[in-house]
């Protein structure tokens, strides 16, 4: 996976960069996912086949952007308990064979949220990893068990989940992380510890962009995120796939792992960076996402001085690998981008605060044409770039 990764959109770190990850590392952030230190019973999963209608997802209305609102007294209860319906606990049970040929149980817990009526669920790909069945629970106490897992992303630490024949249900409503600020106001919302199901915590955008590496629990293993918001809604184990909402209902987040001495520092995947690939499986029944094929740099301005370049913000297409910064055969390569070209921004929105070139492109399908402005030589130049399509799993 990792060489795959590396493929469809690579990044590229100076020296200095270098030593500020390995410095974050050392603060051992975990994935807020639960494992619980129980067993249980030995248990069989079948997976059903069957066929649902489209069911769109409740995106926020044009023109409008929920960002510019701000709690006011009592509106965090009306916020709260709009959005908590859509929130869903999860259960999930994985079965190990000891070296003596002895079957156990373990099971873990975790958060998704509702994106459709039909029952799509958005959680992190961490809370059901290699898990053998997983359990649904909703608001009311709903339980269901014959929960399939749809697809998984190979870029992001997020999972698609479809509870099977059930309609009528109550979806979020996704905002967009592209115009998210710092100091905004914001709600988490999960089942905090695994069992106090629907927790809400309230806090601010402490920061974006955030590049951290994960780990899990037992630190097994590990997961690098990239373009993160920080924030200091407290943010706990169990809590990972839940939502991160602004002032009006609107998610623009999904919370995944914390800074595990606590200080309220928690992150989220920006959830405009995973609107493509769920508007992909519901619109036209597909799990590819969409990818452009470079390796770049986000570009800073410690990396800006190293390699001498004109601005402070975008995308430098550069590779100091063995591999080419445009991938042979790729959507950028037939679109004409060049080695040293400078993305500044996709269909109009600047990449920097609004997110990296990777989060951006994440909002469209495999087929969707965008426009990339590119700094060349100086010059400013428009190229249009198909996307190309990647199986997720």
């Amino acid at each position: 996976m990792e060489n795959n990764t590396k493929i469809i959109e690579g990044n590229i770190k100076n020296k200095s960069e270098e030593t500020k990850k390995s410095s974050g590392n050392a603060l051992a952030i975990t994935f807020s996912s639960l494992a619980l230190v129980f067993a249980l019973g030995s248990c069989f999963l079948s997976f059903l086949t069957y066929q649902d209608s489209l069911t769109p997802i409740t995106f926020l209305g044009s023109g409008t952007d929920g960002n510019s609102a701000n709690f006011v007294e009592g509106s965090i209860a009306d916020v709260a308990n709009s959005v908590e319906k859509s929130v869903v606990s999860i259960l999930t049970e994985t079965r190990t064979m000891s070296y003596f040929g002895g079957a156990s149980t373990s099971a873990a817990a975790g958060t998704g949220m509702l994106v459709t009526e039909n029952g799509y669920i958005l959680t992190n790909k961490h809370v059901v990893d290699g898990a053998n069945k997983i359990y649904v629970v909703l608001a009311d106490g709903t339980e269901y068990e014959n929960v399939e897992l749809i697809t998984t992303d190979p870029l992001n630490d997020v999972a698609v989940l479809k509870i099977p024949d059930v309609s009528g249900l109550s979806p979020v409503t996704l905002g967009d992380s592209k115009t998210i600020s710092v100091g905004q106001q914001v709600i988490a919302i999960g089942n905090a510890l695994g069992q106090y199901q629907n927790t809400v915590t309230s806090g601010i955008i402490s920061g974006t962009g955030r590049n951290i590496t994960a780990t899990d629990e037992s630190y097994s293993s590990s997961e690098t995120l990239t373009d993160m918001i920080q924030t200091d809604a407290a943010i706990n184990s169990g809590n990972s796939g839940g939502p991160l909402v602004n002032a009006a209902g609107e998610v623009i987040g999904i919370n995944t792992a914390v800074y595990s001495d606590g200080n309220n520092i928690g992150f989220a995947i920006p959830i405009s960076s995973v609107k493509g690939l769920l508007n992909n499986i519901i619109e036209n029944n597909s799990t590819t996402r969409a990818y452009a094929g470079i390796y770049y740099s986000n570009i800073t301005t410690d990396l800006a001085k190293a390699y001498n370049l004109p601005v402070t913000a975008g995308a430098y297409v550069y590779s100091n690998s063995v591999y080419s910064s445009v991938i042979s055969g790729s959507p950028a390569e037939k679109a004409g981008l060049k080695d040293k070209d400078i993305i500044i921004s996709v269909n109009g929105v600047k990449i920097g605060k609004a997110g990296s070139f990777s989060s951006l492109i994440g909002e469209y399908k495999p087929g969707d044409t965008v426009e990339l402005l590119v700094l060349r030589n100086g010059n400013e130049i428009g190229i249009k770039l198909t996307l190309g399509e990647y199986k997720a799993n």
